[in-house]
């Protein structure tokens, strides 16, 4: 079988410090643009939590080159292609994916949302109650509602525990000023990286970033503050709701984005948590009938993570499913894993993790999101080397020190059990 042919993505730094990353590939049909700045959630004040995802909002509502929200998504839309944004709690991306004949109206519009925004007092207050209503939903939606539970739970009232959206009474109080000066503050050359991939060329890129940017301030680094380590006091949440179905979310503190033992996490992740063939799926699922949707995630950040698992039962199987669950964790510490299990795990995480950079836009956003973050990239053959080089040691050693009693916090969104109940089953 012939070898994949290497994808290498080039770099070049402009004279103000903005780094311009291209991936080429010469068969794609589509240019994927991303601009990716060091700023989210965790890089805000009490006060002006949700700051971040407010101005993400913002930013599609109008320049001094196209006045309108409507004349920015016509100029993508119009291209055959779309538009869109996110924020975590460490960064902020703004991308668009057009035809790859239409890279530099991707381009422009990228560059004017992030240099010309108007940020209208009118259209932040119009749009003010589209975000409260976006924190409402994800309320109103017990499945989600209870990550941002599991998030309290976890890390407690610091940054990195804060809702992204913030609530709706930061909200409410946010006013221009702020959003002028966040932008001001983050929203600078140093602190971002612009990240193209598809049938494009690095210096054509280059050229025309160089152009659109130019005037784009030098700033700084953002450096975040530093996470607390240690779960809080209050690691046991419970809300009561009169649902059909409780969810329930445990969580632990695990490693940070660089740590040497992130691939082994990723196939104790696998073999717990991920697809059909997990122990999780089958012990919960398929073996007792506990849950229809049972699995787990994992989440890295710059200096802590987390690993958790999720899942929704009646309140009748709430204790069994809970305690199920926490066998299998002390499992996975007491015995080590055989080698035809493990085989399969890693199979499927380097699997999945190949069928993931598909697109232009897996691209664009991997290798711009790893430059930002972790200020270099890393390719795809040397993920699967080290996916595939993890033993059944290297799994039970991350699992100490990821997983035991007094390391757990757990939300719960629904009909429950008391905490003390909870609690026993946890060994808290």
């Amino acid at each position: 079988m012939a070898a994949t042919p290497a994808i290498t993505p080039e770099i070049t730094t402009l004279p103000n410090g903005l780094r311009v990353l291209t991936t080429s590939l010469p068969t794609a049909q589509a240019a994927a643009v991303a601009f990716f700045t060091a700023i989210g959630s965790r890089g805000e004040q009490p006060r002006t939590n949700g700051l971040s995802h407010y101005l993400e909002h913002m930013m599609f509502k109008g320049t001094t080159e196209r006045p309108t929200a409507q004349l920015i998504s016509q100029a993508i839309e119009g291209a055959g292609g779309s538009l869109n944004a996110y924020t975590s709690h460490e960064l902020t991306c703004y991308w668009n994916n057009v035809p790859f004949e239409a890279a530099q109206t991707g381009i422009s519009v990228i560059a004017d949302m992030m240099l010309n925004s108007l940020l209208a007092t009118e259209e932040i207050d119009r749009e003010r109650s589209v975000v409260q209503q976006e924190i409402r939903r994800s309320h109103d939606n017990p499945g989600q509602w209870v990550g941002e539970l599991s998030s309290r739970a976890t890390f407690g009232d610091q940054p990195i525990g804060w809702p992204v959206a913030g609530s709706i009474e930061t909200v409410e109080g946010l006013v221009r000023a702020d959003f002028t000066d966040h932008v001001t503050g983050f929203y600078s050359a140093a602190n971002s990286v612009f990240s193209v991939a598809g049938n494009v060329e690095h210096s054509a890129v280059v050229e025309t970033a160089e152009r659109l940017f130019r005037d784009m301030p030098r700033g700084q680094d953002n450096t975040l503050p530093s996470a607390r380590h240690g779960l809080p006091a209050e690691r046991l949440i419970v809300e009561q709701r009169e649902t059909e179905q409780t969810q329930i979310a445990l969580s632990m503190h695990a490693l940070a984005r660089r740590d040497p033992d992130r691939y082994a996490l990723e196939i104790l992740h696998t073999i717990l948590g991920r697809g059909m063939s997990s122990r999780l799926f089958e012990e919960v699922r398929e073996r007792r009938g506990l849950a229809y949707s049972v699995g787990s995630r994992v989440a890295r950040y710059q200096d802590i993570g987390a690993f958790g698992i999720s899942a929704g039962v009646t309140r009748a199987q709430q204790e069994e499913a809970l305690t199920v669950i926490v066998a299998q964790l002390q499992r996975i510490v007491g015995e080590p894993v055989g080698e035809d299990e493990l085989r399969r795990a890693i199979d499927y995480a380097a699997g999945s993790f190949r069928l993931s950079l598909e697109t232009a836009m897996s691209y664009s956003q991997r290798y711009g999101e790893q430059l930002l973050q972790d200020g270099v990239i890393e390719a795809p053959e040397e993920t699967v080397a080290s996916l595939r080089a993890v033993t059944a040691a290297d799994v039970q050693r991350v699992a100490a020190r990821v997983i035991g009693p007094g390391q757990y916090a757990l939300a719960v969104v629904g009909p429950s059990a008391s905490e003390d109940q909870l609690a026993n089953i946890l060994g808290a």
